[in-house]
């Protein structure tokens, strides 16, 4: 996947634009969270300004080797709107090395601010190249279903983020697991599914397909769309995270997740404990 379409040359970046790319950089490269940078933008200012800065450091990343795998569609669960303050979806970049392994432990240090949502994943197996997309184009697109985790994160200080920080901060992407078992959308009712997280056995989040838009398919439709309409449709071989089913939970050292969605199987995560890896 590009983040330019072939052909279309990018608008002239701003300065306010490069100096908000330039802070969430900077706060991903010292692991030290950055003021929201809704603030240095004009009076006015609308998502075409913070998308520009979420392409911009998503170009810088491309250019430095990291492969876009996909996509993932934010701000979907209602529950998660209210928490953050929002109305409606969003969307970022997926990397190759924001993957973790089913069952893996994220470093510490990693990130800055994780918190954790469970998703229903969607890997496509045919190109969404339009920008009236249906449900029809999207069943007949998905090759298979995964559950996921995703581990978001903002590099913006105490998440103290608007619509615009988060879609300016790749929509507050941070790390994703995926579930090892595809199931067809033949063998599931995404609508219907149920979810189960938990921390430490503990649990914190529960939710169904039905939170997210109405559906995890509703919300790719929405995704497919936007994107077709920018001119950077989804393609065969994306990965799309759909968004979360319940409210995200806040992850600290020495945290186990493990998600349960029905007719998907579970997936699971861990987080380092600040001493792991230390000598004994």
């Amino acid at each position: 996947m590009s983040t330019v379409p072939d052909g279309v040359h990018p608008d002239p970046v701003s300065p306010a634009v490069l100096k908000a790319a330039d802070l969430l950089a900077e706060a991903t490269r010292t692991g030290v969270p950055c003021p929201p940078v809704r603030d240095l933008f004009e009076e006015g200012a609308d998502l075409r300004t913070a998308y520009a800065v979420q392409q911009l450091n998503v170009r810088r990343g491309s250019d430095a080797g990291r492969r876009i795998v996909g996509r993932k569609i934010g701000l979907t669960s209602v529950a998660v709107q209210r928490q953050l303050g929002v109305d409606q979806p969003d969307f970022g970049a997926l990397f190759a090395d924001m993957a973790v392994p089913d069952g893996g432990t994220v470093p510490a240090g990693r990130l800055l601010q994780p918190k954790v949502e469970a998703e229903v994943a969607l890997v496509l197996g045919r190109d969404l190249p339009h920008p009236e997309c249906t449900v029809v184009d999207v069943l007949r697109a998905v090759d298979f279903a995964l559950p996921a985790l995703e581990i978001v994160d903002s590099r913006v200080r105490d998440w103290d983020i608007s619509l615009l920080d988060t879609v300016a901060d790749n929509a507050s992407c941070g790390l994703y697991v995926l579930g090892a078992t595809p199931v067809p959308l033949t063998a599931v009712d995404l609508r219907a599914v149920t979810m189960t997280m938990t921390r430490n056995g503990e649990t914190v989040s529960e939710g169904t397909g039905a939170d997210c838009l109405g559906s995890p398919l509703n919300a790719a439709v929405w995704l497919a769309s936007a994107l077709a309409e920018r001119g950077d449709p989804l393609r065969a071989g994306d990965l799309v995270l759909t968004g979360a089913l319940g409210p995200m939970a806040p992850a600290a050292a020495g945290d186990v997740f493990e998600a349960r969605i029905s007719g998907l199987g579970s997936v699971r995560a861990a987080f380092a404990s600040d001493t792991e890896g230390d000598d004994q």
